[in-house]
């Protein structure tokens, strides 16, 4: 997967201003366009439309400072169909508009071409099962919610606190499949959404795919396939955000697996408030 991202970055150098179809370029690479949109937003901490977006604007910046005549030549090389989306891009990137950038040279904000590599620090071995699961119908209550990476959400804690005591009674009784328990399942969204896209959280449980969903609870399927679930077990949420993060840097660049569509699932063993034991569930398929 390291050397499949940084083919995919000299590619959007060597065409910097064309639409990409990264759905081919992944089949060409023996992956999905899934995962490699999963992975990239994961180890570049930013999405793969935003990387593209902030290098475009890099090259046309310089370009632009340096005191090309044409602006509309620029947009075109770019890929904007006009002065003024050219414009609108430059500005949410550099926070400067075009005229200001010529006139006095910036200041701009430069977006380095991306490298990534593969390093060995020596961190404890991740504890991972693989299993094989029928199709899950989870159920439970559901909200959208925007995306936060670090930290607590509170949309998310706002909304389980509104859930009362005796409902969470109803749904532990209904948990008649693996993952068993009360879970958090984070799912409807692309694979490499920027922080902020609203996303839906549901509060619930795993039913089995026999089950009649109860009237009044939101229902979530998720189809059938092997899932890579991951042990941890520390301070919450920085156990949790850390352990996703390892799944990219260190578990699947190194195993025969790639993600496949389908939300994530926590399902939590043990929480206190601030300690949390826990285990995240990815929906993967054979890489």
């Amino acid at each position: 997967m390291i050397g499949t991202l940084n083919a995919l970055i000299d590619r959007i150098e060597q065409v910097p201003g064309e639409e990409l179809d990264i759905d081919g370029f992944a089949r060409s690479e023996g992956t999905t366009e899934y995962h490699l949109r999963r992975m990239f937003s994961a180890l570049a901490g930013m999405p793969l439309s935003e990387y593209i977006r902030r290098r475009r604007m890099t090259l046309a910046g310089a370009e632009l400072v340096a005191g090309a005549p044409n602006v509309l030549d620029v947009a075109v090389r770019y890929g904007y169909g006009s002065v003024e989306a050219l414009g609108r891009a430059f500005r949410a990137v550099h926070g400067i508009s075009i005229v200001d950038a010529r006139r006095d040279g910036g200041p701009l904000r430069t977006q380095a071409t991306l490298r990534f590599r593969l390093s060995v620090e020596g961190r404890n071995p991740m504890d991972v099962t693989i299993t094989t699961a029928p199709e899950l119908v989870l159920v439970g209550h559901a909200v959208e919610v925007p995306l936060i990476h670090e930290g607590v959400n509170p949309h998310i804690q706002e909304h389980v606190a509104a859930i009362a005591p005796e409902e969470n009674v109803r749904l532990k009784a209904l948990s008649t499949a693996e993952p068993r328990g009360i879970l958090a399942v984070t799912g409807d969204i692309a694979p490499d959404a920027p922080e902020g896209t609203m996303l839906t959280y549901l509060h619930g449980v795993s039913t089995g795919e026999a089950a009649e969903p109860p009237v009044g609870l939101d229902v979530m399927r998720v189809g059938a396939g092997s899932w890579a679930v991951f042990a941890s077990s520390g301070p919450f949420p920085e156990t949790l955000q850390n352990l996703w993060a390892a799944t990219a840097t260190e578990w699947f660049p190194s195993n025969p697996w790639r993600l496949r569509p389908g939300p994530s699932i926590v399902r939590y063993l043990e929480f206190t408030g601030t300690h949390a034991s826990c285990e995240l569930w990815l929906a993967v398929e054979p890489a």
